[in-house]
């Protein structure tokens, strides 16, 4: 991965020979690709027919957005399955055999070509519902709906998900089983298409709507759920079997979770709508979501990844402690844009990782500063991921707003981090790297260019320009921009990019679906209201107990989630209550965002702690539980959105300045709490009393403000006169 010498260069008299020990590139290969354990690897017509499908894909998405756009449910039903049919094509349902005698037995692939018959005769029905609506008909025959659509649909989605669980064969191949599921996933959106473009669309979610619409939907929901287990775990697919089991369990439980009750077929006609699984997530995942995917699979592309991290060793990798303030700076850029906590791990802590080991951090460290820097992408502006998107939408509020509102939450993050990591290098005596382990900055900064399509986009934004059309812009410019650069993008290296991006869209696409379901479930059934008495309830006792409570909930929500299905879900649930007992609608909605982006490092489930530790080597467990004491500001600033809004640009300028310096200044106290050190050791009643200054400073009000920092002078006095600048490197413990 790394391409650094192993030498000590040691009274290198010749500059030349200096210079030529200095690597060009320490990063190579963080653009790539990141397989899937259970994803593909095809060859030959295959490979090509699949990767002509994903450009399709995502040449599809960029000409709707950009110029010929479709009717918005017809558009969001065509994504959907798009994803489905790519999904079920590139990742399987079971682990691959390793050798012939591992793969399954010649029944099973008889069985599965013995369902793409009524599979095939599903799709059939649905060209032919379409002409008999084109005609003067004005619904399908019930009978008809049912016996040749429905019942075969349903007996060949759930017969071939069943089988594709114990179909095991070779990576390259593909199976008959998966073959049935693309073919069902298209008949589902087919009737879908033909039903929501006539009058028939109206009656969703009433008696009169068709049964078909209902079998649709079953199916739809079925290949949407198996699709996210095979891309995202189980988590979110037994989270999403509990609310759908609430739907008809709901009426026959007490107290406030009781409702009246839904059948199968009003919550099914309609849960496959704007409602639920076409609502706000999907419109995202359909315009913004895929849009800045294929801006981060152009930047992929152009290899703009490597340099981002080899501008980061450039710049950092001589501190002490280098490499996990490098994993610091490129993780919140790489994380930022590809929005996936798990993934960014895997991606830049395949370098970072080994590197942080090999200056002095033990393996835990090296894993939990890497996990709790790829979550901070998410927090990060003007992209944050994917949630802030989600957010707009939901909440009507501006997007610029909402990036210019992350700004300070954002720095106090990444700070806490920065400070944890540098004190822990202080106090265990690191090194930087070397001089000749790092590429040179002279060098670099002559690519500075590079940075240009982030640039752009935000220029754009902050211009007035439409999400859109700002992240077009930006992915048109990064193909510009790589024509000056040694990686320059021809034909195919943007055909390979529209490819990644097929590719990499499928499991947020998948999240975003599942996501919606919980969605519908939520807003059909009323349990977002009735918790929202809940939390008014516990607001009258306590507002700050009511806020714990909202916050334990977006956690738990968020474990094992990826984090777009994560804020989506806790702000259906959460976000509506603590609006319901006073809190502005963006503060509400930031405060479940952040939990739900920390879910990533809050044991026992975290998902990017879970990936940091395979690399590093270390035990998962522990590794989560030291990514959240690194993460700790991320649990505690939240809050203070509550108690001053100024955190969030809301108030004066000068009150702004103030609230973002004195709660740095905090941020930089709790580190040294945290890690027993500040310009030196720091004992056990100092420590307490670091404590305490942090939080009177980052409450934000001007009383505690000056409490606060009168306790960090006193400190940093102390300190000075004991360790002087701190050029002592103590060992501590």
């Amino acid at each position: 991965m790394s391409h650094k010498t192993d030498q000590e260069p040691t009274g290198l008299k010749d500059d030349a020979h200096a210079a030529s020990a200095i690597p060009e590139s320490i990063a190579d290969g963080v653009d790539d690709d990141v397989v899937e354990p259970n994803r593909r690897l095809f060859t030959g017509w295959q490979f090509l027919l699949f990767a002509a499908l994903a450009i399709a894909y995502s040449s599809f998405h960029l000409i709707s957005l950009n110029v010929y756009p479709m009717e918005t449910w017809s558009f969001r039903i065509v994504h959907i399955a798009g994803a489905l049919i790519l999904g079920y094509g590139l990742f399987a349902g079971a682990r691959f055999a390793e050798d012939d005698h591992q793969a399954s037995g010649a029944w099973i692939k008889w069985v599965s070509y013995a369902l793409l018959i009524p599979a095939a005769y599903t799709l059939a029905q649905v060209f032919v519902m379409y002409q008999t609506l084109s005609g003067s008909a004005m619904r399908i025959d019930p009978s008809v709906e049912n016996w040749h659509y429905g019942y075969p649909l349903m007996a060949t989605t759930a017969g071939a998900i069943v089988l594709s669980w114990f179909y095991r064969q070779a990576r390259h191949r593909f199976n008959p089983a998966d073959l049935v599921l693309m073919v069902c996933a298209m008949a589902s959106a087919g009737y879908l298409l033909v039903a929501y473009n006539t009058n028939i669309r109206m009656s969703t979610g009433t008696s009169f709507a068709p049964s078909g619409i209902s079998w649709a939907a079953i199916a739809g929901s079925l290949l949407i759920l198996e699709l996210t287990r095979r891309v995202a775990g189980l988590a979110l697919v037994v989270i999403s079997a509990v609310f759908l089991t609430y739907v008809f369990a709901g009426p026959y439980l007490p107290g406030f979770l009781g409702y009246p009750g839904l059948s199968l077929q009003r919550f099914f006609s309609q849960v496959y709508t704007d409602a639920g699984i076409l609502g706000p997530t999907t419109a995202v995942s359909s315009t913004y979501i895929i849009l800045f995917i294929i801006f981060a699979a152009f930047l992929q592309a152009s290899k703009v990844g490597d340099y981002f991290v080899n501008f980061a060793f450039a710049a950092a990798g001589r501190a002490r402690g280098g490499p996990a303030k490098v994993a610091i700076f490129a993780s919140g850029l790489m994380g930022m844009i590809n929005g996936t906590s798990a993934g960014n791990v895997v991606s830049t802590g395949s370098l970072t990782i080994p590197l942080m080991k090999k200056v002095g951090y033990p393996a835990r460290s090296a894993g939990a500063i890497e996990a709790a820097a790829s979550t901070g992408g998410q927090i990060m502006p003007p992209i944050m991921g994917a949630g802030a998107f989600i957010m707009a939408e939901v909440t009507g509020i501006p997007y610029t707003e909402i990036a210019i509102a992350a700004i300070i939450p954002a720095i106090l993050y990444f700070a806490s981090i920065y400070f944890m990591v540098d004190f822990e290098a202080a106090r265990k005596g690191m090194r930087g790297m070397r001089k000749d382990e790092i590429p040179l900055f002279s060098k670099l900064v002559k690519q500075v260019y590079l940075f240009a399509p982030i640039i752009i986009l935000i220029v754009a934004l902050f211009m007035g320009y439409s999400v859109i059309r700002a992240g077009t812009l930006a992915t048109a410019s990064a193909a510009v921009v790589s024509w000056i650069s040694p990686n320059k993008m021809g034909l195919r290296a943007i055909l390979k990019a529209l490819q990644i991006a097929g590719t990499m869209s499928i499991q947020i696409i998948a999240v975003c679906a599942c996501a919606g379901l919980i969605v519908g479930v939520i807003s059909l059934t009323g349990v977002g209201a009735r918790f929202s008495s809940l939390l008014l309830g516990l607001a009258g006792v306590s507002q700050l107990l009511a806020l714990v409570f909202a916050m334990l909930i977006s956690i738990l929500l968020g474990m094992g989630m990826p984090t777009t299905a994560a804020y989506a879900v806790a702000a259906s649930v959460v976000a509506p209550g603590l609006i319901n007992i006073g809190i502005e609608p963006l503060i509400a909605h930031f405060f479940v965002f952040y939990f739900a982006v920390v879910s990533a490092i809050t044991p026992p489930v975290a998902l990017a702690s879970y990936a940091a530790a395979g690399i590093s080597g270390d035990n998962p467990m522990g590794t989560s539980v030291a990514s959240f004491k690194i993460g700790l500001a991320a649990f505690i600033v939240p809050f203070m959105f509550f108690y001053s809004p100024a955190m969030l640009m809301e108030g004066s300028p000068m009150q702004i300045l103030r609230v973002g310096v004195t709660a740095t200044l905090g941020i930089v106290l709790l580190s040294g709490m945290v890690q027993a050190w500040f310009f030196g050791p720091v004992n056990a009643w100092q420590r307490v009393v670091m404590l305490v200054g942090a939080m009177f400073m980052i409450y934000g009000g001007i009383y505690t403000d000056v409490l606060g920092l009168a306790i960090g002078i006193v400190l940093f006095v102390m300190q000075r006169k004991l360790h002087g600048g701190g050029n002592k490197t103590a060992q501590a413990g």
